[in-house]
């Protein structure tokens, strides 16, 4: 393809939305490379800048540069021998629906401003055999650690993309939190809204529920705790476990003034994504993702043990 193309929406793509659209017909096309594309105008609809989440309209006319020379720069640039070695150590899992990985704290799931290394741009690296490169149907923030699923069809993605937008895909997450919460377990009820740069409780919110904890406790100083999101609001966890005065450890972002440091640890946030159930989707699939060294000497140091039946 090495020229402009416009692509009229046809009438079974009617109300779908963009990144869907092209998804379906460009699946080769890395989600950060249709970001920039939409960022820097180069993808239009009926002449209009258009955003990734907007709904099509039959007979409109999508505006498609060249992308088959770009794609080629990007994966030659992206995918060199570290990379491909570096994602493939990340695999946990593998069948003939999913890959699975196990993602570092400090690497982004997708690319943005200044992102220019995340797991949307390596993709290409876990592609076996004749199959496309798998697919994002899912994030967890840039510092979170743990699971990652990927789907490796389009019917895995479509049935998974559903699946987490109507939270029936069951997560669990081990953090390390600043002081003991005042009950063993508690759901916390609290609606978050975007201010500025953060979220924030805020009494006209989006709805936002989250299941907490007390797995082990030092005193009265740190606590681990088991953290189950029922909602899926950005940075949710971070948010609710600030709010009950019990912020997680190493939070550059949510935090309380003069809270309790850990000394000689890792300046890292301490929140994993420990398990995922997707048995609601594939009967039997649960995966779990081993704590990163960090995050196990931290709890050595404070004398916190991990329930592995969590």
């Amino acid at each position: 393809m090495g020229q402009v193309e416009l692509i009229k929406v046809k009438p079974q793509d009617d109300g779908m939305r963009l990144n869907r659209w092209f998804l379906k017909y460009y699946p080769d096309l890395p989600m950060s490379r249709l970001q920039k594309l939409l960022r820097t105008k180069q993808i239009k609809v009926d002449g209009q800048k258009a955003m990734a989440a907007l709904k099509l309209v039959q007979g409109q006319e999508v505006r498609i540069p060249p992308l088959t020379a770009a794609n080629a720069a990007d994966r030659k640039n992206e995918l060199d021998a570290k990379d491909v070695k570096f994602v493939l150590s990340l695999v946990i899992y593998k069948d003939e629906n999913i890959i699975v990985l196990n993602k570092p704290s400090g690497v982004a799931v997708q690319g943005g401003t200044n992102t220019k290394f995340h797991i949307d741009g390596l993709l290409e690296a876990l592609k076996f055999g004749n199959e496309e490169a798998p697919k994002l149907v899912h994030r967890i923030d840039k510092d979170t650690s743990g699971v990652l699923v990927l789907a490796r069809n389009r019917q895995s993605a479509v049935a998974l993309t559903k699946a987490f937008k109507e939270h029936r895909v069951q997560k669990t997450y081990a953090a390390i939190v600043n002081g003991r919460p005042a009950k063993s377990k508690m759901r916390i009820d609290a609606p978050l809204d975007k201010i500025g740069e953060k979220m924030m409780v805020t009494p006209n919110g989006q709805p936002a529920l989250s299941e907490m904890e007390v797995i082990d406790a030092a005193g009265d100083d740190f606590a681990l705790v088991k953290l189950k999101p029922l909602s899926g609001r950005t940075h949710q966890l971070r948010v609710h476990m600030l709010h009950i005065g019990n912020p997680i450890v190493g939070d550059g972002k949510y935090f309380l003034p003069n809270e309790k440091r850990i000394r000689d640890i890792a300046d890292k946030l301490y929140l994993h994504a420990y398990k995922i159930d997707l048995s609601n989707i594939y009967k039997n699939v649960i995966i779990k993702a081993e704590l990163p060294e960090y995050f196990v000497e931290a709890l050595r140091f404070l004398g916190l043990r991990l329930d592995k039946n969590i």
